[in-house]
């Protein structure tokens, strides 16, 4: 050790005032044993009560060993500790864990651990050094040198032992701040010799000198100097109020911002067309949403009475779209009228619904509305139906004009007679499709379909009911899905896969008009000079430079949509069976299918179409 044996037997008063000074070295030797003694029996029990607890509860010892501040044997703190138990051999074991109080992360512990053990090694080791000057100080103030009975004394008997005065140094409570300063901790090192033992005034003498101010235990300040752990423990003296950070409103929607297409099969694959669920239908005064408001946050404050600001919630904002109003109180979001709610534009509408109860015939005329339309009946040959919204038509669809800015669903189906022509700008649903032009913005949904000169952005899934695609072209952006692909009879039919369809098919409708427009101004000029000729070259221009505009930005919209299906992967075939007749394009390769083939998934692979 760094100090003789005697000086150590002059702390904590542990040896008699009278002997012989080789009994004196005899116990020194023998405390000196049992200080290496004693530190090995407290590492021992320290490690059998740690696997026994592992045993018990592994979870529970795993925090604990994360709080736990653990020191070396010659540490200065357990130094002292050894030290005291020579007098006090019942002494608790030292306990230094943070374990009252909420555990961070891991790594903040550590942090905290290690600025922990860096004042406790400071506090331990400046009592341990301490200690040498009181020495010195009681060794000048009881020698008796330079005086007639010091020099008496001296010649008398130099073999006597000298009278030795103990150390004397009263119990010192240590405060360590937690870095966020939410935490007091206290530890106190017990008295030396006839020093003066813990008391209430120390403790508050020490919190004082810290700065601790609130959130103090007093409970535990007037217990602690009567508790037998009140040494080499660690004590969550004070505790500062956490704060609480406001949280931001949010809107609690009682209908639902996306509708998903259901579609119930039967036993026999088919699909009830009339059963979509894809309206949501609301009356006038109903409750679309409410607004939950923000909640306010508290302010904290450290064991050094500092506050801690918080942060405030924010007020959220109902999404107010057209046909809606907010309460007077401005809670909630209310339907202005009856009609179907829909989410777009992240706000909702309502739009409203026109009921034909019968037929769209003469009887009603061509339809042209800004909302959703529903057709109980059928729509007869000749006239068209056209809306900003969705069509839903529970009938079925002749040779007539269908335009839907949203959905398409006809419940029956559809008999072009190789006139009719069909739009939707989302996704269009019919119980089957014959001789028709047909254009998807979205997806398509069908149980069969037959000689239809399909254009659809998404995918096409026939695969309900029988589930069969003859005759005709049918081109897609993204997928053709199907039980059943062509004819035994062989009958052509032409998939084309990839690109944008509805977009190709319009910039080349446009382009065509764009040359129509150029041949008729090129003529126009060969004709001699008229009021007649002046006005018509003047309306050809001007459409001939809108035509070329909006032919600019096709080119543009279509390369930004073929980066993007790029992205998204290669498209692809896959039917149950393909029959011969069938012509597969995938970009520019083209395949002809010379016999049936099973269970077909074809996509491109390195420039060729593979069956795989």
């Amino acid at each position: 050790m760094e100090f003789k044996n005697p000086f150590w037997n002059r702390l904590f008063n542990s040896i008699s005032k009278t002997g012989s000074g080789e009994k004196m070295q005899e116990d020194s030797d023998y405390r000196a044993d049992n200080l290496t003694q004693e530190g090995q029996t407290f590492g021992e029990e320290q490690a059998a009560r740690e696997e026994q607890a592992v045993r018990e509860e592994p979870s529970a010892v795993t925090r604990a060993m994360i709080n736990q501040l653990v020191l070396p044997l010659e540490h200065p703190f357990i130094l002292l500790y050894e030290l005291w138990t020579e007098e006090h051999a019942d002494a608790p074991l030292p306990h230094l864990r943070l374990d009252d109080i909420e555990d961070p992360s891991n790594e903040a512990m550590e942090r905290e651990l290690a600025r922990l053990r860096k004042e406790i090694t400071a506090a331990a080791t400046s009592r341990l050094e301490e200690i040498p000057r009181k020495l010195e100080e009681d060794d000048t103030s009881d020698t008796l040198e330079g005086t007639p009975e010091g020099e008496e004394a001296a010649a008398e008997g130099s073999g006597e032992e000298q009278e030795v005065l103990p150390v004397s140094m009263d119990a010192l409570p240590m405060v360590y701040v937690t870095s966020d300063r939410m935490a007091a901790w206290l530890v106190v090192f017990p008295p030396v010799g006839p020093g003066a033992v813990l008391n209430r005034g120390m403790l508050d003498e020490a919190l004082k000198a810290s700065g601790v101010t609130y959130g103090v235990d007093t409970e535990l300040l007037d217990a602690l100097s009567d508790r037998p752990d009140r040494y080499f423990h660690l004590f969550l003296a004070a505790k500062g109020q956490p704060v609480v950070h406001g949280k931001d409103g949010y809107v609690e929607d009682f209908f639902k911002r996306a509708v998903k297409q259901k579609f119930a099969e039967d036993e026999h694959g088919r699909i009830d067309y009339f059963h979509l669920n894809l309206v949501q239908n609301i009356n006038k005064g109903e409750v679309i949403c409410q607004a939950v408001p923000p909640v306010e946050g508290v302010p904290g404050r450290t064991v050094l009475d500092q506050e801690i600001p918080c942060k405030t919630g924010k007020e959220v904002r109902l999404p107010k779209g057209r046909n809606t109003e907010i309460s007077e109180d401005g809670t909630q979001l209310l339907a202005v009228k009856d009609g179907r709610l829909e989410f777009t534009d992240n706000v909702f509408k309502v739009k409203s619904v026109l009921e034909i109860s019968g037929n769209v015939d003469f009887s009603t005329g061509n339809i042209n509305f800004v909302g959703d339309v529903h057709i109980h009946g059928d729509v007869s040959g000749g006239f068209s139906v056209k809306t900003v919204g969705d069509i839903t038509i529970d009938g079925v669809v002749e040779a007539a004009e269908i335009e839907a800015g949203g959905d398409l669903i006809v419940a029956k189906g559809i008999l072009g007679d190789s006139r009719a022509v069909i739009r939707a700008h989302h996704n269009i649903f019919a119980k089957y499709i014959e001789n028709c032009t047909v254009h998807s913005r979205g997806n398509l949904q069908t149980d069969c379909m037959v000689n239809c000169n399909v254009y659809c952005d998404g995918e096409v899934h026939v695969r309900t009911g029988r589930g069969i695609i003859v005759g005709g072209r049918i081109s897609a952006a993204q997928r053709v899905d199907a039980k059943i692909v062509g004819s035994k009879s062989e009958s052509v039919t032409y998939i084309n896969l990839g690109g944008q369809p509805c977009a190709n098919y319009e910039r080349a409708i446009l382009e065509e008009n764009i040359g129509a427009m150029e041949a008729e101004l090129e003529k126009l000029d060969r004709q001699p000079d008229s009021p007649a000729r002046t006005q018509r070259i003047g309306k050809l221009r001007l459409d001939l430079s809108i035509g070329r505009m909006k032919l600019g930005q096709f080119d543009k919209e279509l390369k930004k949509l073929k980066e993007r299906l790029d992205a998204q992967g290669g498209c692809k075939l896959k039917c149950d069976i393909a029959y011969p007749g069938m012509v597969l394009t995938i970009g520019d390769a083209v395949m002809h299918l010379a016999k049936e083939t099973s269970s077909v998934n074809a996509r491109m692979f390195e420039g060729e179409i593979l069956l795989l």
